[in-house]
C-alpha cells in the first residue's frame, strides 16, 4: 500500500462558518488523531485529496507535510455532502511505519457461481489487523463455480500476508442459494396479490382468447 504525499496547513478557526470558507476555496477541512498528542487540524489541497482517496479507497494512506514535518496519517472517516457529492471533512489517525493497525476492509466478489443461483454479499467489509502501511484496498472472494447453499466466512477468506483477522471467524460473509424459478415467483406474487385482495381486470386479448374458445361438449 503506497502513500500519497500531501501538503497540509494547520488552521486555528474553527466551527461551521470557517468550515465553509475553506470548501469555497476548493480546499477540504480535516484533523488527524493519534499517538497521545493533541488533535492536528488541517486544510488539505481539495483536488489532489478527492484523487488520493478516490485511487486508494476507505483506508488510503497519505504522507502529510505538516508545517515541514511529514506525518503518515490513514483515513478513518470521509464525510460527503449527499447532494453536491463533495467531500466536506476528512478524519485521519496518525500512524507510524511497521506500526499495526485495525481496519476495515472491502469484500469484492469475483468470478461466477454456478448456473441457476444468486449470490449475496452479506458482509460489505471485515475487520483485520495490518501494518499501517501495508493496508489491503480490498479482500477478493471467489464465488466462481459455487453451488447452492455454499457459505463463506470470515475464517475461509484468503489474506494478504501480514494480515490478520478480527472479525469473527464466523461471520457470514457470503450466501450462495438457489435462483428462484420464473413459475415460482409468479405463484408467489400471485399468493401475495390474492391475500391483499388485488383483483386484474381481464384484458381484451384475454376475452378474446375465452370467447374463440369452442364451448365444453361442441
Amino acid at each position: 500500500m503506497s502513500s500519497e504525499k500531501i501538503t497540509a496547513e494547520t488552521r486555528t478557526e474553527f466551527g461551521k462558518g470557517a468550515a465553509r470558507r475553506i470548501r469555497r476555496e476548493h480546499k477540504i477541512p480535516a484533523v488527524v488523531y493519534g499517538h497521545g498528542g493533541e488533535p492536528i487540524h488541517l486544510t488539505l489541497p481539495g483536488h489532489e485529496t478527492m484523487m488520493a482517496l478516490k485511487h486508494h479507497g476507505p483506508n488510503a494512506l497519505l504522507e502529510l507535510s505538516i508545517d515541514g514535518k511529514t506525518q503518515l496519517a490513514l483515513t478513518k472517516q470521509v464525510q460527503i455532502d449527499n447532494v453536491r457529492r463533495v467531500i466536506e471533512h476528512v478524519d485521519f489517525i496518525a500512524v507510524k511505519a511497521g506500526e499495526k493497525v485495525l481496519v476495515e476492509i472491502p469484500v469484492v466478489v469475483v468470478g461466477e457461481a454456478a448456473p441457476e443461483t444468486l449470490v449475496t454479499t452479506l458482509s460489505e467489509t471485515v475487520s483485520v489487523e495490518a501494518e499501517a502501511t501495508h493496508v489491503p484496498e480490498a479482500i477478493e472472494v471467489s464465488v466462481a463455480g459455487a453451488e447452492a447453499g455454499t457459505q463463506i466466512t470470515a475464517a475461509d477468506l484468503t489474506l494478504p500476508s501480514g494480515v490478520t483477522l478480527s472479525a469473527d471467524p464466523e461471520l457470514l460473509v457470503v450466501h450462495v442459494a438457489a435462483a428462484q424459478t420464473a413459475a415460482a415467483l409468479e405463484a408467489e406474487l400471485e399468493a401475495a396479490e390474492a391475500e391483499a385482495g388485488i383483483v386484474h381486470e381481464e384484458s381484451d386479448a384475454e376475452a378474446a382468447a375465452e370467447a374463440a374458445a369452442p364451448a365444453e361438449g361442441e
